[in-house]
């Protein structure tokens, strides 16, 4: 029995990690697509939404499968509740990314600044999320606790990236509706950032059984 439990474990975290790949592959599209603004390659990565939506019924499925078969309990129900959480996250993440894809179909071109600040967002919540995901399975708590630092730097990135979109708005007004558009870029991708800390505090709740706010 203690072989099954360990091995359906294995189960989610291969298809937490897989689901991670997908919004991995959703987000650096998106982002191409706005650097692009090319609204074919925006519609792609829409259309690719229903692949995490599957993935976080696979997780679903196995968690009630596991716990109706195992009776797992302490940790092990834990780490297995915590899967179902991280999944929902990873959801939210790619929605989010496909957001940025959404707001491609709205922008006239050209870009009305450079894109520098918020690649360095995309990138770095992409980080937090793999690193979320290997404290996971790796049961890392020292991982985790270091999510809170990157989504500090996030949120200094998404605060610069708003206070010079305020500038050019300010000094530009016919730039008004892309600077909008361009903050709720920046906006989406700190929500992704914030999703990455809920697997941070997951790894947490598995080991100590406590509920730790890692975005305070």
């Amino acid at each position: 029995m203690r072989q099954t439990l360990n091995e359906g474990q294995q189960v989610l975290t291969t298809l937490l990690k897989e689901m991670g790949e997908e919004v991995t592959r959703i987000l650096q599209g998106s982002m191409k697509a706005l650097y692009s603004l090319d609204r074919t390659q925006a519609e792609y990565w829409i259309s690719e939404d229903q692949k995490v939506n599957d993935y976080e019924r696979q997780v679903d499925d196995e968690c009630v499968l596991l716990i109706a078969t195992q009776q797992p309990v302490a940790k092990d129900l834990r780490k297995i509740i915590s899967a179902m959480k991280i999944s929902t996250d990873l959801e939210r993440m790619a929605d989010l990314a496909i957001d940025i894809a959404k707001i491609v179909r709205r922008i006239e071109g050209p870009l009305c600044k450079p894109l520098i600040d918020i690649p360095c967002m995309a990138e770095e919540a992409l980080k937090m999320m793999n690193q979320g995901l290997e404290a996971y399975s790796r049961e890392d708590m020292v991982l985790a606790q270091n999510l809170a630092e990157l989504d500090d730097a996030v949120d200094h990135l998404y605060n610069q990236v708003v206070r010079d979109l305020l500038i050019i708005m300010t000094q530009e007004p016919n730039n008004l509706d892309q600077g909008m558009h361009l903050t709720f870029v920046a906006r989406y991708l700190e929500r992704i950032a914030d999703h990455a800390t809920n697997i941070g505090e997951n790894v947490i709740y598995i080991a100590t059984a406590e509920r730790k706010d890692l975005n305070s």
